[in-house]
């Protein structure tokens, strides 16, 4: 887990509002009993995530995708080939969402904007050098060309919901 205290009352705080703002049929469906805490999600989410992506397309068509998420900060983080039309979709309209799940035990769907991180000869985020070493530590030095060859998103949410039943099955190897 790499959330500072500020990162899980951030996170908190918008699990909170996301949850408050929700509609009936969503609360009555994920209550106090059945999400996690700040806290608890970030200790749940650890290594890599599989992703399900909701892009956009030109003609306002949805599509869906996988990626490798990982969950870092309090904030999905995610790559993809600078080529792939993700990337050119994220690029014209970055609103995407996400949705991880494993199977009836956890699900985190995420509403928000990506960030590039790394834009092809552009200024990189100002946590790009940290963000880079986890990747390279994660995936291996040699995995891509990591400056040309991969574009990495900080998914920016303002909405977020978590449904987990059964923390004590979530924390069981």
């Amino acid at each position: 887990m790499r959330e500072t205290s500020e990162d899980l009352a951030e996170l908190q705080e918008l699990l909170d509002s996301s949850r408050g703002g929700a509609s009936a049929h969503l609360r009555s469906i994920i209550d106090d009993e059945n999400t996690l805490t700040a806290a608890e999600l970030a200790g749940v989410l650890t290594g890599m995530c599989t992703l399900a992506l909701s892009t956009v397309t030109a003609r306002c068509e949805p599509r869906i995708s996988g990626v490798d998420g990982h969950f870092l900060w309090g904030r999905w983080y995610f790559g993809t080939a600078r080529t792939a039309a993700k990337a050119r979709h994220i690029a014209a309209r970055p609103a995407v969402s996400v949705a991880h799940m494993r199977g009836e035990s956890l699900g985190v769907f995420t509403h928000g904007t990506a960030e590039i991180l790394n834009p092809l000869g552009g200024e990189p985020a100002a946590d790009w050098s940290e963000v880079l070493a986890y990747f390279k530590e994660f995936y291996g030095d040699d995995a891509f060309v990591w400056d040309n060859e991969v574009v990495y998103y900080r998914l920016r949410p303002h909405w977020m919901t978590v449904y987990a039943p059964d923390i004590a099955r979530l924390a069981a190897p």
